[in-house]
């Protein structure tokens, strides 16, 4: 082996099948982005309006292996270049990462090398420490997307205490079924902003729930969904057809909609960092890539004097790159054997992967 190519930082190949985006990575030791290959499954799963977890376990089976060879190729990485195997474990629909699990337990095993099991969660925030190019720990993490809206004290890249989580729906599932009712495209985050450039957000008054109480970090969306349902389907509802809505109506619920929901996401940020004396904000997960919240986000940021870290829009939604949250598990032994398995649901206690 030539000295130059020792010289090289060492690289891992990360996987992600935790919903509906089979996704593969190479990230090398400098948190370098070689590759980061996502195959996305929206357009399977448009036609139900949300993900279908059978279908999505199918869809992760047949992509797969072309997705981690579409990674190593990009990164121009052999497998036996690879210093570790890194994967997501939880939390996720059980059959989907079960498919990522088994790929990477063979990698592993074939390869002798280790295999980091990696908490969904911890690598959407890692995504800002990654796109900081610093520390930015101790510091609130707030994951929002379609399964999770969750606060955090984040004393370490993986040592996160949970504030608080929505006690219903999780605001991204929230932007989807509104745009349900009101007849635009899955998912709904997208196609809820995009409305919502005509729209006046100021027309109608829809809750915001937990917004002023400073004593509950806690989420709630689903009275905001009731709310909408009864203004575009009057109350009790009535049968409707969302194509016979008028688009300055449509523009302007969903202006509504969205900045309701927003104006709580930006409110309990905020009281988590009083709550907890923290002076850094990160946040991740698919919403985090909505712009009016990016911007009232920094405003308050401005305002209030703390440090707003945001993962980059590309790390927002599901992707395999953040998973380098492994080289911090790495370098601290925090590996597993072949016998590591998925769990589905959020794991509500600090440091989540102590042995």
């Amino acid at each position: 082996m030539s000295s130059s190519f020792q010289s090289l930082p060492r690289r891992l190949l990360a996987i992600e099948t935790s919903c509906d985006e089979t996704a593969a990575a190479v990230v090398d030791e400098r948190l370098q982005v070689l590759s980061n290959v996502v195959s996305s499954q929206t357009g399977l799963h448009r036609r139900f309006g949300g993900v279908v977890p059978e279908v999505a376990s199918r869809a992760h089976v047949e992509h797969i292996l072309p997705v981690v060879e579409q990674a190593l190729t990009e990164a121009q990485t052999s497998q036996e270049e690879l210093a570790a195997i890194a994967v997501v474990t939880h939390p996720g629909l059980v059959g989907s990462l079960l498919v990522g699990l088994t790929a990477a337990k063979t990698l592993a095993l074939v390869l002798d090398c280790p295999l980091v099991p990696v908490n969904h969660i911890e690598a959407h925030l890692y995504a800002c420490r990654m796109h900081a190019g610093q520390e930015i720990f101790p510091a609130i993490g707030l994951v929002v997307s379609g399964g999770h809206c969750n606060l955090y004290d984040c004393a370490g890249p993986w040592d996160y205490e949970l504030l608080g989580s929505t006690i219903d729906d999780a605001v991204g599932e929230a932007f989807d079924k509104v745009a349900s009712m009101l007849g635009l495209a899955y998912p709904g985050g997208p196609s809820i902003q995009q409305a919502a450039l005509l729209g006046d957000a100021k027309r109608f008054r829809f809750p915001r729930s937990f917004e002023k109480d400073r004593e509950r970090l806690e989420f709630s969306f689903s009275g905001l969904k009731t709310a909408v349902l009864y203004e575009i389907a009057g109350k009790p509802p009535r049968e409707y057809d969302p194509r016979s809505l008028d688009p300055r109506f449509v523009a302007d619920v969903a202006a509504s909609f969205q900045v309701a929901a927003i104006d709580v996401l930006v409110a309990k940020a905020r009281q988590a960092l009083v709550a907890r004396g923290r002076r850094t904000l990160c946040v991740g997960g698919g919403v985090a890539a909505n712009a009016l919240l990016r911007e009232r986000l920094a405003g308050a940021a401005q305002q209030d004097g703390f440090e707003l870290v945001l993962a980059p829009l590309a790390l927002c939604t599901d992707n395999a790159a953040m998973s380098a949250i492994a080289w911090e598990m790495l370098a601290a032994g925090r590996t597993a054997d072949l016998s590591v398995d998925v769990t589905a649901g959020l794991v509500r206690r600090r440091n989540v992967h102590s042995k």
